[in-house]
């Protein structure tokens, strides 16, 4: 119940203007947020790798419905991939459509990913097209399709979230194509009958939908984003179940959880990516993270009671 709350929330304006006017909530946020500026997330990214640590960096935003605001968005990923270029950093970046402009048009969207995606492929820096709400699954992989077969990007992935019923298939027919994909258990509110409502019925599905698409023939590419031991437990299972070789995924895992376990992965020689996100929009992301654990609830609330 606590989680769903918190959910409700992320998405709530009244909640959104009441929080983001005190200090202490922005203060909090910084755990799971780099800052709110560019300098900020390249800062935090310089000091991930100093520790083995690779990035995918996200300028936070959502539900954009002015398309002026649209183009600053893409001005800011152009300038971004441009950074992470010059400054020889080993990062990707990550990106919502809604914050490209999918809730105003599709057309307008795809415009948006594709100035996106040809500045990235000049500066070889690949994309990952974050999946929001079910409301966009569909939509989504229609446009991460587009880009990779009609216009010929060879830079882009795309997420699934294991609490979809619908993963599977799309896991299997992702597996088939060959794609970039970052599996992740899923951190929106939705009903029973679109995703599992159990955690345990997550975590199996996660497990599942792991080892078929490890099982499948390269160049599938897995990006295995989880905090949770019995998952990465799980993982390494499979590669060896499946020799797997490490060309074909790498773990991910959120900036400002669990940092030490990071660096053990890293250390154990495997390919660990953190997801930076940096900007100003950063209530609703930090609301999704307190939904994912309790623990992050309780940093919150001391935050709160001691400031």
């Amino acid at each position: 119940m606590i989680r769903r709350l918190l959910l409700y929330l992320s998405s709530a304006d009244w909640t959104k203007r009441a929080l983001t006017r005190f200090s202490f909530a922005r203060r909090t946020a910084l755990r799971f947020v780099a800052g709110e500026t560019m300098d900020d997330a390249i800062q935090a990214t310089r000091a991930l790798e100093q520790h083995g640590l690779l990035a995918t960096l996200d300028y936070l935003g959502e539900s954009v419905l002015e398309e002026a605001d649209t183009r600053a968005v893409v001005a800011t990923y152009q300038a971004l991939v441009e950074r992470i270029q010059r400054e020889g950093l080993k990062a990707s970046v990550s990106l919502k459509l809604t914050h490209l402009g999918l809730d105003i048009s599709e057309d307008l969207c795809k415009d948006n990913l594709r100035a996106i995606l040809k500045a990235a492929q000049a500066c070889n820096v690949h994309v990952t097209i974050d999946m929001e709400s079910s409301a966009y699954t569909e939509k989504t992989l229609r446009i991460f399709r587009a880009m990779r077969d009609t216009f010929k990007f060879d830079n882009v992935g795309i997420v699934i979230q294991a609490y979809l019923r619908r993963s599977e298939q799309d896991m299997r027919e992702l597996a088939a194509e060959g794609a970039h994909v970052r599996l992740c258990k899923g951190a929106y509110l939705e009903p029973p009958e679109v995703a599992f409502p159990k955690k345990d019925d997550v975590d199996a599905s996660f497990v599942r939908l792991m080892r078929a698409f490890l099982n499948a023939p390269p160049p599938a590419y897995l990006c295995i984003a989880t905090h949770d031991e019995n998952m990465i437990a799980a993982a390494e299972a499979a590669f060896r179940d499946f020799e797997v070789p490490p060309e074909r995924y790498e773990f991910q895992m959120l900036y400002g959880v669990r940092p030490a376990r990071q660096r053990e992965l890293a250390q154990s020689g495997y390919k660990v990516r953190i997801y930076v996100p940096f900007g100003e929009a950063w209530y609703p992301y930090f609301m999704r993270r307190l939904a994912e654990r309790p623990a992050n609830l309780w940093f919150f609330v001391r935050a709160l009671v001691g400031r």
